[in-house]
């Protein structure tokens, strides 16, 4: 295979990757607002998921985003799963989301 092409399929398999994992992320903000709409979480409640969203998603980004293609591409055959939802967690205590453990809200 040439260069060319070889990086093609970095960016493809990168973006399918991006694509996936940003899907996870989203469903769990969907799940924060669905729980918000039958009145399990407050408003702020939901802040706080799309605050740890942004978070997560900006981490997953970086991930994808800045750096060889390639060699991306290539940590994503054999390596372990990254959690990017606990890369997004603020440094600290995890504050309980009205009672309910943070890591309930995974």
């Amino acid at each position: 295979m040439s260069q060319k092409s070889d990086r093609q399929q970095a960016r493809e398999a990168v973006a399918a990757y991006h694509e996936a994992e940003l899907a996870e992320l989203v469903a769990r903000v969907a799940e924060a607002i669905d729980r918000f709409r039958s009145g399990e979480l407050k408003a702020f409640d939901v802040d706080e998921v799309l605050f740890h969203y942004s978070r997560a998603a900006k981490e997953l980004w970086k991930f994808c985003n800045i750096g060889n293609v390639q060699v991306t591409a290539g940590q994503l055959h054999g390596a372990p799963p990254v959690d990017w939802w606990d890369r997004g967690t603020p440094r600290g205590a995890r504050r309980p989301v009205d009672g309910v453990p943070t890591s309930e809200l995974e």
